[in-house]
């Protein structure tokens, strides 16, 4: 029976730069094989084959995404033995500073240094083209997250703030009544989607498809959503249950989902980028913008909101741009490398790890 396969980011293109939930997605490990080596070097490869492999012999497996390279992954967990593979070098990776038992591998002994002595200036530039461009990318996420608390602050004056909270408290007494649970919450943070190369990303569906209720947050920017997630997790955290909290990509300060494994229900902003809409007979829609803010409200200010949405929008655009062009100078930079690399060495290092996952698979059935 094949393993159940799910995939988030831990880190993100954001608008405050490149926001980490490493140590948090990483949590609660016994294990943690890390993969050194420079671009090229089949970091990335390597994790994807074991996981496709565990999942085969049925491991349930969580990927780690990359950001800044679609289809990348930079890293997975495999969550029954308790023991993750990540890519040392990854963008915003850092060691966890847990217990956990740390076991590095380096794929630089698989590289020819002599050839790749040949390419050193031309490393050095790509490096200095790809510093440059993520920087313009995160000027860019950041001019726009400017505009964004433009087009929230028209829904902020016109929302009711006693019905924001009401709406709120009958969620939360919807989802937890009475009930407590006698333990700690375990709390991890991670983001659902991320602004990529390709533009945004989600795998909202991904990580809601074994949910049996799923409820649709509808609204606009600045119509409570994030604020009444972020009361959710602090109910369920008092009250003993464990919380999924999936982070914006665009700004990790807000919210975009709660997903609450122990009574499956997960609920969500579902708007834009990552606008999604009921199919299922359990799916359940709130709208904020119904529910909180003054009626007439898109009415009165439509040419306003028209002028912010299209500053936005191209704001949008530039830094995606940016990391489109960030994407395909790292491509640059990944040839240089790979006509030093000598795959069959990096071939006998996936053997490697995944010999030690058989022996530790042996010893926790």
């Amino acid at each position: 029976m094949t393993g159940n396969v799910k995939n988030l980011y831990a880190c993100g293109n954001t608008a405050r730069g490149s926001f980490s939930f490493y140590e948090s997605v990483l949590e609660g490990l016994d294990r943690l094989f890390i993969l050194k080596g420079g671009p090229g070097t089949g970091k990335s490869t390597v994790i994807k084959k074991i996981g496709d492999e565990m999942a085969e012999r049925g491991h349930d497996i969580l990927f780690i995404h990359c950001p800044s390279q679609n289809g990348a992954v930079d890293g997975l967990i495999i969550e029954n033995l308790k023991t993750a593979i990540v890519d040392g070098t990854a963008q915003g990776f850092t060691e966890p500073k847990s217990q956990v038992e740390k076991i590095y591998l380096n794929l630089s002994g698989a590289v020819d240094t002599y050839k790749l002595e040949a390419y050193q200036q031309e490393i050095s530039q790509l490096n200095e083209q790809i510093a440059t461009l993520y920087q313009q990318a995160t000027d860019s996420f950041h001019d726009a997250l400017l505009v964004h608390d433009e087009w929230e602050k028209i829904y902020i004056s016109n929302m009711d703030f006693n019905k924001a909270n009401e709406v709120t408290e009958e969620v939360i007494d919807l989802f937890f009544a009475t009930n407590t649970l006698k333990k700690q919450s375990k709390i991890r943070h991670s983001y659902f989607g991320a602004a990529t190369p390709n533009g945004a990303v989600d795998y909202i569906q991904n990580l809601t498809e074994d949910i049996q209720k799923r409820y649709f947050v509808k609204g606009r920017p600045g119509s409570g959503k994030s604020t009444m997630l972020k009361r959710l997790v602090s109910a369920a955290d008092q009250r003993g249950f464990d919380v999924q909290v999936y982070h914006c990509g665009f700004d990790p300060n807000s919210l975009d989902m709660v997903l609450l494994p122990e009574l499956s229900v997960a609920i969500f902003d579902s708007t834009a980028p990552h606008e999604y809409f009921p199919d299922r007979p359990t799916d359940e829609i709130l709208d904020m913008y119904e529910r909180t803010i003054t009626a007439g409200t898109d009415e009165q200010y439509e040419q306003e909101l028209k002028e912010i949405k299209g500053r936005y929008s191209a704001k949008m655009k530039e830094a995606t741009a940016y990391l489109k062009q960030v994407e395909e100078t790292h491509a640059e930079l990944i040839k240089s490398y790979i006509s030093a690399v000598d795959f069959s060495e990096v071939e006998k290092v996936k053997d490697e790890i995944q010999a030690q996952l058989n022996k530790i698979a042996q010893t926790t059935r």
